[in-house]
């Protein structure tokens, strides 16, 4: 499986640094929602789902976290999200999971829908059966 990082361009100069987000340019997808989460516990993981047809885009816009992305047929550990100017891409039926949070870290996600409960898969089993067309 392809993990895809998207790269952001830093402007700046000595008074600080500047990264724009635009919908179809650098993010590839009409960017719905934008939601953001802090104050995590190292050890307590987060995520444990995937989405029916929502893209996202996750930054740590502070510190950092790991990231685990699997598709049903391949997984994908220790995917290391730690810095403001690279976003991971995470797509549609991919089932991902968040740990390894930095004291200080600040993810924040981009996403091409609103919140739908209904576009969740919140079990792994019923997520490998909808994988392979059984649901």
């Amino acid at each position: 499986m392809e993990v895809k990082f998207i790269e952001f361009d830093i402007k700046g100069d000595e008074r600080g640094k500047l990264i724009a987000l635009e919908q179809f340019k650098n993010i590839p997808f009409e960017i719905k929602r934008v939601y953001y989460i802090y104050n995590l516990k190292n050890n307590i993981p987060r995520g444990f789902h995937a989405h029916k047809n929502l893209q996202q885009v996750a930054i740590c816009i502070r510190g950092g976290c790991k990231f685990l992305l699997d598709n049903g047929k391949e997984k994908v550990k220790d995917i290391i999200l730690d810095s403001p100017n690279k976003g991971l891409f995470i797509d549609k039926m991919i089932w991902h999971e968040m740990y390894d949070f930095s004291e200080d870290c600040v993810l924040i996600v981009l996403a091409s829908d609103y919140y739908d409960e209904s576009d969740y898969i919140r079990d792994y089993e019923e997520f490998l059966k909808f994988q392979k067309g059984e649901e």
